[in-house]
């Protein structure tokens, strides 16, 4: 409870103006979480107001990278200091109230501006504000991929959404959503979903078990007969690696080669029912291959005999190869022609589209040995030599040479049969995320199957045979195996990642 003297002092606070040139703002806006205002050495008129005031411990309100106010504290009653606890409250606080000061602070600027217009025309243009605001300014910028997004809004606001989410270890969040119903309520379900998605892809790797977390969120307080179904995916970017799950979305189409699939994964719509499970898939994204995210906007589209657009069509645009940018130009071209311009467009059309360009990358080896036992020592040894100006460190290349070793061991006695005409060829390339190492054979015509663990047990008993260790192994020694045939030949690709390894570990 606060004292007499506190609560005059509440009473006769005023808001503190914070210029926006003063170098406050840029320091808060980049801090990582709580200020102690007496450690800060700056020319500052907002500094001084705020610790005359008393005031001694801030957190930013940060909101798409920009200070939209400040939560503060004075001195403890004890006079104690604040400990890593209290601020870590402090700082939880801050996150779920930025999303919430921020909409108020939308929706009181569109005050004076409502009073003028309809009652249906206010909510409209409001609630399009929000849902603006709280799309992505920039799109990431990521080797190897092109990355392009298109929002086009309705007469009637809806509730589409998509984002992009950095996380740890150079992975991306990939999110489209869309809300049921229309206008302010819409888009204020909209805001708050964001925010406990952004939150929960932090802390939370799974997919499923985000998309979980935020519908067991939403349930409580969202309104009646609304619920928002959306699609989110976890992306390596170094890998292509894509582990995704699915709210009740429109399923993501992949185009890749001459072939066509949908990204399928099962989940209620969020915000029905708490509780609910998502199942969990994962696929590697192909190089030059194309992913698009897309809101019912797009396939649900009428043309004038009400037939819809589909995603046929979607699907005979994407077969056209373009970019990422042009191609958002054809979709939206195609669903014009379809209409034959006497349609108005009926719902938010979301479009994401994510395409995967082989990084630039340098054949620093290419050779061929025959298939003969005791090569697999001369493939470790050229590979070492190719790579020993690549940035791996010097254990990380140790493993991958006995990783490649294995390997090529594996290709000339089970994919070649040791035969004499069958050369292994090893590829040793680099791009800017990681060394790769390809190895070769014509056992393209056999069946590949995964690696299973094997049971040391069983092996030493004799149930076992004591060979079977090899892919298993090489798993373990790097980040990456990919296998794959073409025709006759059988290739296996191991991977080295030049940064965000294990490289303390291994060297410890």
């Amino acid at each position: 409870m606060f004292d007499a003297v506190q609560q005059s002092a509440l009473r006769d606070a005023v808001p503190i103006d914070i210029a926006p040139n003063d170098p406050l703002v840029a320091y808060l806006e980049s801090a990582a979480g709580a200020v102690e205002l007496a450690a800060l050495d700056l020319e500052s008129p907002a500094l001084e107001e705020l610790r005359s005031s008393g005031i001694t411990l801030v957190v930013p309100l940060v909101s798409n990278g920009e200070l939209i106010g400040l939560l503060h504290v004075g001195r403890r009653r004890s006079d104690q200091d604040y400990s890593a606890d209290d601020r870590r409250l402090l700082e939880t606080l801050a996150a779920q109230a930025a999303p919430a000061v921020r909409v108020g602070q939308l929706v009181r600027e569109q005050q004076i501006e409502i009073q003028a217009r309809g009652r249906l025309e206010q909510e409209l243009a409001v609630a399009q504000l929000i849902q603006q605001n709280f799309l992505p300014k920039e799109l990431p910028q990521l080797a190897g991929w092109q990355v392009a997004a298109y929002y086009g809004p309705a007469r009637t606001v809806g509730g589409d959404f998509y984002d992009f989410i950095e996380l740890p270890d150079g992975r991306y969040g990939l999110v489209v959503g869309d809300v049921t119903d229309k206008g302010i309520p819409a888009a204020m379900v909209m805001a708050a979903t964001r925010s406990v998605l952004r939150a929960s892809a932090q802390r939370l790797q799974e997919p499923g078990v985000v998309l979980a977390r935020v519908n067991d969120s939403l349930c409580p307080d969202i309104p009646e007969n609304m619920f928002v179904t959306c699609f989110y995916g976890v992306l390596d970017p170094a890998t292509g690696h894509l582990r995704y799950a699915n709210a009740g979305h429109n399923l993501p189409l992949v185009r890749s080669g001459s072939e066509s699939s949908e990204l399928r994964a099962t989940g209620m719509p969020l915000g029905l029912m708490p509780g609910m499970n998502y199942e969990e898939r994962e696929t590697t994204i192909a190089p030059d291959a194309t992913v698009l995210l897309y809101s019912d906007g797009l396939v649900e589209a009428h043309d004038p005999e009400r037939e819809m657009f589909g995603t046929a069509r979607a699907v005979e645009v994407l077969a056209a190869d373009r970019e990422a940018e042009p191609l958002i130009g054809d979709l939206l071209g195609a669903l014009e022609h379809f209409g034959a311009g006497h349609q108005e467009q009926e719902d938010d059309i979301t479009l994401v589209v994510i395409q995967r360009r082989e990084a630039a990358s340098s054949a620093l080896a290419d050779f061929k040995l025959d298939s003969a036992p005791g090569n697999e020592r001369e493939a470790m040894r050229r590979v070492g030599a190719a790579l020993d100006s690549s940035g791996l460190t010097p254990a990380r290349l140790e493993r991958l040479q006995t990783a490649v070793a294995e390997a090529t061991m594996n290709a000339m006695e089970h994919g070649n049969g040791y035969a004499a005409d069958r050369p292994v060829r090893v590829i040793v390339s680099a791009t800017e995320l990681e060394v790769v190492v390809q190895i070769v054979d014509h056992g393209g015509d056999h069946e590949i199957r995964a690696a299973a663990t094997p049971d040391i047990e069983a092996k030493l008993a004799g149930l076992q045979s004591p060979r079977g260790w090899g892919l298993f192994l090489i798993e373990k020694m790097v980040d990456r195996v990919d296998q794959r045939t073409a025709g006759s030949l059988h290739t296996v690709e191991l991977a080295m990642r030049l940064k965000g390894g294990d490289d303390a570990t291994d060297d410890a």
